[in-house]
């Protein structure tokens, strides 16, 4: 599904930019995220909007794409995220499984590594 891949790229790219806008237009307005297999941490545009605001205050915010599955509406990335924790900067990878409905991420379920500290 072509559509989905431009998607979930668009999401990539303003995660990259940090356009909180951008970012936000790529999922419903009543869009959730879960703990793979877990407890949903975040309900609607009002609560992912005040997670992904401090998320995009670490000065070395970046997600790499390692690589992306696509079948129907469901997208799977994975991806090595770097972060800027209390510790330090570090890296984790994550796996990002978005489930699209009318042209929007609908649910988003993740899961990933221990954070990895990094020099520099």
């Amino acid at each position: 599904m072509h559509n989905a891949t431009d998607l979930i790229q668009r999401q990539l790219d303003a995660y990259n930019t940090k356009d909180i806008d951008a970012w936000l237009g790529t999922y419903a307005k009543d869009a959730r995220q879960f703990h793979l297999h877990g407890d949903c941490f975040a309900e609607g545009h009002a609560q992912l909007r005040e997670r992904m605001l401090s998320r995009f205050q670490e000065p070395d915010l970046h997600a790499r794409l390692l690589n992306r599955l696509v079948m129907g509406n469901l997208v799977v990335d994975k991806e090595l995220i770097i972060r800027n924790l209390p510790e330090g900067k570090a890296e984790v990878e994550m796996l990002c499984i978005y489930e699209i409905r009318d042209g929007l991420i609908q649910t988003a379920s993740f899961a990933m590594t221990e954070p990895r500290l990094i020099g520099g």
